[in-house]
């Protein structure tokens, strides 16, 4: 059984040496380096190699041996190529990394020098889009991303983790509500990057999936108003509005997973409903009419912005409250009130509030979910509103059967969770 166990060990460290050989040649293109699938797959061989015969020596102290020599070869090789004007380390580096990868495996640690393989092919395959993104980063994204790492890495630990409030409301949590701010500023931080790297400029359906990422509430009145000048494209439009509402269901249970599994589980069934009934009535116009013009889509802030992201941890703080009051004094329906309240401006804040409350109360989960679909329904025919009123007439045909249609649905929806 250890012989088998010794073969696997080495034959993983073989392995993943050839694959991160591979892929560092394909990225290198023709460029010439010292290193190729052989080198890689024998410095793998090399890592596992030393820690076995350390280990069955006695003697632990060859692996830093080796690994000191290594180091050596790569000296000389960067030497020998920064002489020669080529300043990258990449392959020096995955060279080490590649070391560390094969002694990983010979301490019975291959799921975790896989999982660092698989990362490091993914980075040398990433290249040319990793270095479109950092042309694309502008000064003011790096500050503003400092800035909230400094609030949250530093600052963060030091804030306490307590719950204040009046007797039976005890409720606001500096702490929790910090990294309900994180969470959130996370998630649009992943939308706002997309757009950057994928560009702004973009055929409609593209730009409502992309727009759903950033604010919904943004491609609904910027693509309501343009189909005043444009009613040709009320239908395509449409589309692009749905899609955008569309990715707003399913982002909900993401993040409301994110902060109570539980929860989310209660909630999926009612937000896959309103998801798919909205992604068939998306078909359905997009088989009634194609369109080949294009939108811009609006990245906006920077998530990570101080302003937006403190004014997102008070609005949480105060929506919590709210919900926690009103279902204190006026039970069950003043919860569904406020959730249905808070959703005519924002969904994110109601969401995570009532994951937190449902993680304090779990018996409470059934309620909580509802309140956030019905938060999502109220959210949902704000845009809805939006569309109809601030839309051609063209448009306003189109969107009130489909607000009807996720009227119905949301209804369904909140009666299925409870």
């Amino acid at each position: 059984m250890m012989e088998l166990n010794t073969a696997w060990q080495f034959g993983a460290a073989l392995g993943l040496g050839i694959l991160i050989g591979l892929e560092r040649e394909r990225t290198r293109g023709k460029e010439r380096t010292f290193a190729g699938v052989r080198t890689f797959a024998l410095v793998a061989l090399l890592g596992v190699t030393s820690v076995y015969a350390g280990e069955q020596s006695g003697q632990p102290w060859i692996v830093g041996l080796v690994f000191l020599a290594v180091v050596a070869l790569v000296a000389v090789s960067y030497h020998i190529t920064a002489q020669q004007g080529k300043i990258g380390t990449t392959t020096e580096v995955s060279v080490l990394l590649t070391f560390f990868i094969g002694s990983m495996c010979a301490w019975n640690q291959v799921a975790i020098a896989g999982a660092v393989a698989v990362v490091t092919m993914l980075l040398l395959a990433l290249k040319g889009w990793l270095h479109d993104l950092a042309k694309k980063i502008e000064p003011s994204d790096v500050e503003a991303t400092l800035k909230f790492a400094i609030i949250t890495l530093i600052v963060l630990p030091l804030v306490p983790n307590t719950n204040y409030g009046p007797t039976g409301l005890e409720v606001i949590n500096p702490y929790k509500t910090w990294l309900m701010v994180v969470l959130i500023a996370g998630l649009n931080f992943a939308g706002y990057i997309l757009v950057k790297v994928v560009g702004r400029e973009h055929g409609l359906g593209i730009t409502g999936l992309l727009g759903g990422l950033v604010s919904s509430t943004a491609v609904t009145l910027s693509f309501s108003q343009r189909s005043r000048t444009e009613p040709d494209l009320a239908s395509v439009l449409s589309l692009s509005i749905l899609l955008a509402w569309t990715v707003m269901f399913f982002r909900v249970v993401v993040e409301v997973g994110v902060v109570n599994i539980s929860l989310a589980k209660y909630l999926v069934l009612g937000m896959v409903l309103m998801g798919v009934v909205s992604l068939v009535i998306c078909i359905l116009l997009w088989r009634r009419g194609r369109s080949t013009e294009k939108a811009e889509v609006k990245s906006g802030n920077n998530p990570f912005e101080l302003g937006d992201a403190i004014k997102f941890g008070g609005l949480f703080a105060v929506v919590i409250f709210v919900a926690k009051a009103a279902q204190v004094y006026f039970g069950n329906a003043g919860l569904y009130l406020a959730g249905a309240l808070a959703g005519l401006t924002d969904v994110d804040a109601i969401a995570l509030s009532m994951a937190s409350l449902a993680q304090q109360d779990p018996a409470s989960s059934g309620a909580a979910a509802r309140t956030i679909v019905i938060a999502v329904i109220s959210n949902t025919m704000v845009k809805c509103g939006m569309a109809i009123w601030i839309g051609a007439p063209s448009m306003r045909k189109t969107m009130i059967p489909i607000t009807c249609a996720l009227a119905l649905s949301g209804a369904a929806a909140a009666y299925l969770v409870g």
